[in-house]
Parts: C-alpha cells; sequence; structure tokens
C-alpha cells in the first residue's frame, strides 16, 4: 500500500500504544470505519526509551486485517537492525529518530531503497533545524509533544515551536512532507497543534479508552481538524 502524499487534509493516526491488547482488532476496525487515516505502531527496545511494546509479528499481524497504512514509529538505539524486518512485515511509512546511535543518512536511504515512505522524529529537545540537511529524502517529519516511551503524558507547550519551525523548513524545501505531531494530543490539543503546522495526529488515549466509542472520538475530532 503506497503512503498517501499530503493533500491538505490533516491526517489522523490512532496509536495501537493505547489500544486494549484484549480488543485491539475491533478497536482498530472501527476507528477504519469512522474515518481514521493511518494506524500508528509505536517500536520500543527498552533502550532509546525506557519502554518495550511491539516487534514485527504485530506489524505483519496487522497487515491485510485493516485497509490502514501502517505508520511505524521506531523508538530504537540502531533502527538499521529494524528497518528490513518491518518493512517486509508490511510497514508503510516507516520513521527514525534523529538522536538513534545510526547513521541517519544512511538509514533513510535504506528506507528509500526498500520502497516505504520515510520519516524522522525529533525529540521536544531536539533543535528542528537538525533536520534540514535530511529534507530531500524525507516523506514524513514526526515532531514529539512528549518524551518518547510512554503513552498518556500530558502536551508539552513549549514543543509547538519545533512545529513551526518544521514547517518553516519544509516550505523552504519546497517539498511535500508531511508534519505529525505525537504526544498528548486530545480535543483540547488538536487545534493548536494543526495551528502550529502539523497536518497529520498520533492520537492514543483520546482514541482508544474506555470512557468513549472508538467511532465517537473520531467523529469528535474531525469536527475539529
Amino acid at each position: 500500500m503506497a503512503f498517501p502524499k499530503p493533500s491538505g487534509k490533516t491526517a489522523l493516526a490512532p496509536s495501537l500504544l493505547s489500544a486494549d491488547i484484549w480488543r485491539a482488532g475491533e478497536q482498530i476496525l472501527a476507528a477504519q470505519k469512522a474515518g481514521a487515516d493511518w494506524l500508528h505502531v509505536d517500536v520500543m527496545d527498552g533502550h532509546f526509551v525506557p519502554n518495550l511494546s511491539f516487534g514485527p509479528a504485530v506489524c505483519a499481524g496487522l497487515k491485510g486485517k485493516t485497509t490502514l497504512p501502517l505508520d511505524v514509529h521506531l523508538m530504537v538505539e540502531y533502527p538499521s537492525k529494524f528497518i528490513l524486518p518491518f518493512f517486509k512485515a508490511g510497514a508503510d511509512n516507516i520513521t527514525v529518530h534523529i538522536e538513534s546511535k545510526d547513521d541517519t543518512a544512511a538509514v533513510l536511504k535504506e528506507i528509500k531503497k526498500l520502497g516505504a515512505s520515510c520519516g524522522i522524529s525529533i525529540k521536544p529537545r531536539t533543535d528542528a533545524a537538525k533536520i534540514k540537511p535530511f529534507l530531500d529524502a524525507l516523506d514524513l517529519v514526526l515532531v514529539m509533544m512528549v518524551e518518547p516511551g510512554f503513552a498518556g503524558q500530558a502536551y508539552m507547550d513549549e514543543s509547538e515551536k519545533n512545529i513551526a519551525a518544521v514547517r518553516r523548513l519544509i516550505k523552504e524545501s519546497g517539498r511535500k512532507i508531511w508534519v505529525e505531531a505525537d504526544g498528548g494530543i486530545n480535543k483540547d490539543t488538536a487545534p493548536r497543534a494543526v495551528k502550529a503546522g502539523a497536518d497529520a495526529l498520533v492520537a492514543g488515549h483520546a482514541v482508544f479508552n474506555d470512557n468513549t466509542p472508538v467511532e465517537t472520538a473520531i467523529k469528535d475530532f474531525r469536527k475539529i481538524i
């Protein structure tokens, strides 16, 4: 499945990390039916961030069961070890962290060579200007609004400056590149992230929770973005 190009519509990517593991399939299909655009898959190695999450087998289990493109976010020290396994498992977009220990340019080149959409992510305290050398290779820039590692954290207001800075750099490049905001995205913070320049939003607990049906949560988001 080809990963979509920016079209002027704000994309909504529910995060699998916040799904109820017992009902994940049901919740994903509900999000798909309600109009979600992508499914965000957070991959953590316990080293780059102090948490563990999903391996390629989970991604492979999703492929073909949902029509949502799989937006894979590698929060790992050495993404070069994970690119091929996740591509083979069905990842449509693979995003790596600029703060990883690998050669970022080489990693992005490998993702492109395989034929996947290619993204780079920055933590809240990383200078957005660091992405500039890589813009020609990118389809997406993921701006973290929280320190990566755990779902349910509070949105960091100061990270909006990174969204705005990334949007300026993309405009200067003349390329069409998604700006995705991830962390603490809910009905209150989503409009702020969009105003700052995001055109894709990762939402976890705000979509997958026990208080609101998934369909209602997605429709509520659509009213504000």
